[in-house]
């Protein structure tokens, strides 16, 4: 056994768990460093020293860094309007909060593109994925909302502290996994987006990458790019770790059983129910708009049942397998990250992040090299389509997770072991059930990414199998908005019951108002 910066002795099955894991993520890396090294230092400076990488490198910068803080303001805004203020229809707003997520970002792009073909370049681009990926921060706001003890926010009160000087000072620090790991999210998928931004017409790394394998097959430049991908990501997961801090944030006791004094708004409500409404009708409103009229009145609309149904299953079934291999996959990850701290739980945690910036075709290039030299009974298998999905996604899962695990008190675990149960029936008994709603709502949001994942798919999907993403994608990039909107209204139906989950594992809690 290993000891950790908190005292406790890491269980070498689950080092060595968290370490295959990692390894298994790290593949992407090892692809595109090793061909980094095989391009050569001069030819390498002469490919990045470009005006076109440096117009790239500002783009991708710009956007994320946008999208990462209006995300962060909107979703903590929207989070804290539904659980903190006495806001009429609480649980409807947060459904419809949610409800974006069943929106995939490429079909949102669709939607408001085949509308007005003017939203385009940064403008576009940043209202579109803004709109699309709030809810990865909203969501792991309200689930830790809701478990923070209201008693720590009276006694604020108490000492005479305003509501906003309590909210800055006591809410906020405690939101800080939560925050960060959902922002975090937001610039990880913002580095690998390829379909909407390919549509909104605004190119970064990725769309570069994607047309450069495309149309000249250059792999140098190509993996140039990757290279600073990389380098792009590495910069996002110190600073959010750097941001993180080391502090714990479980507690023992049932004051958190409590709800929370709400917020009465007050002359506030009418305009604060507007600006929801108009955020929900933007996100949601447009793309179903969008979907029932070119379902109506599309010259290309056509529904070739058997081609439909086809494609709904493959999407379902490689979605629910990868799903479930990815959230198991986190589990040793996250225990490792929060339960035994230390420099090794730290690189391993880090190391399944950085092949979700990206792109799926950087990923899926990875491992079909690695599998026809390693491994080629794999090659064009659903096994190695599963394990690129677990690579790309992992971070969604082992994010949630980690949220909930991090309020799960460690002295249960130490009352368990004390009454003389072992650490894997501990695990089993008291720290898994504790943390199930987590797990879930990882599971979820890997099934959401799956169903609407497209560039890896294509490259490593077995020979005949097409899904919903990629059939879309063949007919909205042949402007065939009519043929795609049938695969685009499967995909937003596929991705309800996810999203529903999602909304039921984080209902709102009991109004409380003041006396």
């Amino acid at each position: 056994m290993a000891t950790t910066s908190t005292g406790r002795r890491t269980p070498l099955p689950l080092l060595a768990a968290g370490a295959l894991v990692a390894l298994l993520a790290l593949v992407p890396l090892g692809y595109v460093a090793f061909y980094v090294v095989v391009i050569g230092p001069v030819e390498l400076w002469q490919l990045v020293a470009r005006p076109r990488i440096v117009e790239l490198l500002r783009n991708t910068v710009t956007l994320a860094a946008a999208c990462m803080a209006a995300t962060a303001v909107l979703g903590v805004a929207l989070a804290v309007l539904v659980e903190r203020t006495d806001l009429p229809g609480r649980r409807l707003w947060h459904g419809l909060m949610v409800a974006p997520l069943a929106v995939p970002a490429f079909v949102n792009g669709y939607a408001w593109v085949s509308l007005d073909s003017s939203i385009q370049g940064f403008a576009g681009a940043f209202g579109v994925v803004t709109l699309s990926y709030y809810p990865l921060v909203y969501l792991p706001v309200v689930a830790m909302l809701r478990r923070l003890d209201p008693a720590l926010e009276e006694s604020a009160w108490s000492l005479g502290h305003s509501r906003a000087r309590t909210f800055r000072t006591v809410v906020l620090p405690q939101l800080r996994p939560a925050l960060l790991g959902g922002a975090l999210l937001v610039g990880l998928h913002l580095l690998a987006e390829f379909g909407a931004l390919s549509l909104l017409r605004f190119p970064t790394f990725t769309t570069a990458i994607y047309d450069q394998y495309g149309s000249t097959f250059n792999g140098n430049a190509a993996t140039a790019m990757a290279g600073v991908l990389v380098l792009l990501c590495l910069v996002l997961l110190l600073a959010e770790l750097r941001l993180r801090g080391d502090r714990r944030y479980a507690r023992v006791g049932g004051g958190a059983a409590r709800g929370a004094v709400l917020l009465p708004l007050g002359a506030w409500r009418w305009p604060l129910l507007a600006v929801a409404g108009a955020v929900v009708a933007l996100a949601v409103g447009v793309p179903a708009y969008s979907l029932g009229r070119w379902l109506v009145v599309g010259t290309s609309t056509e529904f070739p049942l058997d081609e439909l149904g086809a494609a709904l299953a493959a999407t379902i079934v490689l979605a629910l397998a990868g799903a479930v291999v990815t959230t198991l996959a986190a589990v040793p990850v996250v225990w490792l990250a929060v339960r035994h701290r230390g420099l090794a739980s730290t690189v391993i945690e880090r190391s399944t992040y950085v092949a979700n910036a990206l792109p799926g075709i950087v990923v899926g290039l990875a491992l079909v090299v690695a599998s026809l030299r390693l491994v080629p009974v794999v090659y064009q298998t659903a096994g190695l389509l599963v394990a690129a999905y677990a690579i790309l996604f992992l971070p969604r899962a082992v994010v949630t997770a980690r949220a909930g695990l991090e309020q799960a008190p460690v002295v249960l675990d130490d009352v368990a072991h004390s009454l003389g149960v072992g650490p894997l029936a501990t695990a089993r008994r008291v720290t898994l059930p504790l943390i199930a709603p987590s797990l879930g709502a990882g599971a979820a949001l890997v099934f959401l990414a799956i169903s609407t994942e497209l560039t890896a798919t294509l490259m490593l999907s077995p020979i005949g199998t097409r899904t919903l993403a990629t059939e879309f994608w063949s007919a909205s990039s042949e402007l065939r908005y009519g043929a795609a909107a049938p695969y685009a209204l499967l995909l937003v139906l596929v991705s309800i019951p996810a999203t529903v989950l999602l909304m039921r594992m984080d209902t709102p809690t009991p109004e409380r108002l003041p006396a």
